[in-house]
């Protein structure tokens, strides 16, 4: 075949000029494909540890991911004989509400009269379902991790042997005795009823519990809390069965329920509270006050709160009117 004119004229540019001739060059990789690390800053949730397999070039840093502080205060509320559903309630939960604490723990009776399976959300759900987790009950949306801490007492105990308590809440350890621990306070819960099924003497599987675990506990303050009251001036009065030896066993106090008054006493140079006014209808009066009573009231419902560091803790009682009628510190170096 004849080549023309221009297929000459091609030929000859080609032979003198070859690189003319080459195919475009293919682009090189982009540096920010896959295996690089973006230089924007990454973004941790807190409390939420973030592993990564991706290697690091020698040139960048790693992310810094802080620890989250350690909880060095607490603030929690305490209400005891409470479970009566009505005014006197909803005027101790509004007090208790308005100083958003961290959590509430009970001294017990927290569904009057029968611990029935048919009161309980009405008498505690009602008030405090934004504390308990999980809460299925009726009245609202509940807390994202449990912030409800109560205690078995005698009127709990009335139907089908707690059970309707034992399903309403889920607690720690076998949930009718058991122990927690929130910043500086290491709390645990007694449960004080002849029908306890490990006992209520000093020497029954229960206080042995408790004597081990407050043994091994290294928290600055160890927070005993029960319903029927080791000693008390009011209507019931002291409880022989539950004078266990709480401060050679390393307890800093130990909070009660039962009678309804509140008594601030100091036995044998040992702090124990009665705080029986948190909601029943029912007010008690004081028998002659026993040896060691320091402070009585009676004249209107209230509940406790207790703020603690690593080096004190208060304890006050303050009225539904807002009146702070007790007050008590201890504090260590």
């Amino acid at each position: 075949m004849k080549k023309s004119y221009s297929q000459y004229l091609l030929i000859l540019f080609c032979l003198c000029f070859p690189a003319g001739c080459a195919p475009p060059a293919t682009p090189s990789p982009s540096p920010t494909t896959a295996g690089t690390i973006a230089s924007t800053p990454i973004r941790i949730p807190p409390q939420v540890t973030k592993t990564s397999t991706a290697t690091l070039s020698p040139s960048a840093s790693p992310t810094s991911i802080p620890s989250p502080a350690p909880i060095t205060t607490v603030r929690f509320a305490v209400i005891g004989d409470y479970g009566e559903a009505g005014d006197t309630l909803q005027a101790v939960a509004d007090l208790v509400i308005s100083w958003e604490p961290d959590f509430i723990i009970t001294t017990g009776d927290n569904n009057y009269p029968n611990g029935e399976a048919a009161t309980i959300d009405a008498n505690i759900g009602q008030y405090f379902h934004q504390f308990i987790f999980p809460y299925s009950g009726i009245y609202g949306q509940g807390a994202e991790e449990n912030l409800f801490f109560p205690t078995l007492g005698n009127h709990d105990w009335n139907t089908n042997d707690a059970q309707p308590y034992l399903d309403y809440f889920t607690l720690p350890g076998n949930e009718r005795y058991y122990d927690f621990e929130w910043g500086p306070v290491h709390l645990f819960s007694i449960d004080s009823d002849s029908r306890e099924p490990d006992g209520i003497g000093r020497s029954t599987t229960q206080a042995t519990w408790l004597r081990e675990a407050l043994a091994e506990s290294t928290a600055p303050w160890k927070v005993v809390y029960t319903h029927l009251p080791p000693f008390s001036s009011g209507h019931h009065g002291s409880q022989l069965a539950l004078q266990w030896p709480f401060q050679e066993w390393g307890a800093s106090l130990v909070l009660a329920g039962h009678d309804h008054v509140y008594e601030r006493l100091e036995i044998d140079g040992f702090p124990y509270f009665v705080n029986g006014l948190g909601g029943s209808s029912v007010r008690y009066n004081f028998e002659e006050p026993i040896s060691g009573s320091q402070v009585r009231y009676r004249q209107m419902s209230g509940a406790m709160l207790v703020e603690a560091s690593s080096n004190q803790i208060r304890l006050s009682f303050i009225n539904v009117v807002g009146e702070i009628i007790d007050t008590y510190t201890l504090s260590q170096e």
